[in-house]
This record gives C-alpha cells, structure tokens and sequence, in this order.
C-alpha cells in the first residue's frame, strides 16, 4: 500500500493577548498552503475556536477576527436559555 505524503508548511507560532478582561488568550498561528489557521484559546475555561484566514492579511487583523469570534462563542454560553415553565 503506497502512503500519500501530505504537502503542506507548516509554522506554529504561541503567543498570548490579554485582551478579554481579566484573562489571557492564547493564539496559535498554522500555515496550511496559502491560507492560515489561527486558533484562539480562553486560558480560564479552555474553550477554542479556529478561524481560516488569507496569508497576506496582517498578524493583528487575524488576532481580532479570532479573538471576536472566541468573543461572541464565550457570550452565547455564558447567557443560559430560558426554559419555560411554570412556578408552583
């Protein structure tokens, strides 16, 4: 069986931004071909997300897109659904 080499660059890069109030977030930066995976992680509850963004797009225009993203993630969780019901 032939194994297929995947043929991608790949650079990892860590920082962290204190950005959201309190904590840190922690960004991780992976080029895959032309484009670039940045990974942006909340230190206080480990929670992720992955934004694809083009190469040429500057380090700081891709932090604020993760970051607004981990935002608005971190926003929808923290607001608990109502459930109805009814009160005895």
């Amino acid at each position: 069986m032939k194994r297929r080499a995947l043929l991608y660059l790949r650079s990892t890069e860590s920082c962290y931004h204190a950005a959201m109030g309190q904590g840190e977030v922690f960004f991780e930066f992976s080029q895959v071909g032309r484009q670039m995976r940045v990974a942006a992680i909340d230190a206080d509850t480990g929670t992720e997300v992955i934004v694809i963004t083009p190469v040429s797009a500057t380090k700081a225009q891709m932090q604020q897109l993760a970051l607004g993203k981990l935002r608005k993630k971190l926003g929808e969780r923290a607001a608990p659904v109502a459930v109805p019901g009814k009160f005895a």
